[in-house]
């Protein structure tokens, strides 16, 4: 693979990264609740997700889903079926003030990593994405190296554009408007969740 093939590859996964979809709105949420530091294990999660999404393109997911087309019709369902429970969660929630002066207690390290990880994984949309690119631009007989360094790029896109998302909403003015308005945010934002699982599941 030529270097200006893996920059065109770079480029794209960040394009894709910083569309809008169930990672962003959720690393959002979280800077808004919980502040930087668990919106960044947020972010890591996601980065990792990223990475599980890309590993199975690489590694051949796309022709067992043109093989199988069954198995990712239950993968959506799966997926789809997440991001509503959050929505609904959100919603049923919208009303409930928060505890404290500002924002919730943030949720420990291991529960922030895992939210961000799970709420990547439940989207099943990239490894379709990542099997379209990956399958028309990385040669058969590429080295492991380049493998690993496709990879890590996928990581660090992921993780540092949902920690900016992260980083923006936790200002303090970003705050005290979600607090001003959480239950009209918490159903915005609960809504979107819904509707980003039921395309899920159509698409």
């Amino acid at each position: 693979m030529t270097l200006a093939a893996f920059l065109a590859l770079a480029l794209m996964h960040l394009m894709a990264a910083i569309s809008p979809g169930p990672a962003v709105l959720m690393s959002a949420r979280i800077g808004l609740t919980e502040g930087l530091r668990a919106g960044a294990l947020a972010a890591a999660g996601i980065g990792l997700g990223g990475v599980v999404w890309a590993s199975a393109a690489l590694f051949g997911l796309g022709l067992v889903f043109q093989a199988a087309p069954a198995l990712l019709w239950v993968l959506r369902l799966c997926g789809a079926a997440y991001l509503i429970w959050m929505a609904a969660g959100l919603w049923r929630n919208a009303d409930r003030p928060i505890a404290g002066a500002t924002a919730a207690t943030p949720r420990g390290a291991a529960a922030a990593f895992r939210l961000g990880l799970w709420t990547q994984l439940s989207n099943p949309k990239p490894a379709v994405l990542f099997s379209a690119i990956f399958l028309g631009t990385v040669p058969q007989g590429t080295a492991f190296w380049v493998y690993g360094a496709l990879l890590l790029v996928v990581f660090v896109n992921e993780t540092l554009w949902n920690i900016a998302v992260v980083r923006i909403f936790s200002f303090n003015p970003a705050r005290d408007t979600y607090m001003s308005l959480k239950s009209v945010i918490d159903r915005a934002l609960g809504g979107l969740l819904a509707l980003l699982g039921i395309k899920i599941a159509a698409f």
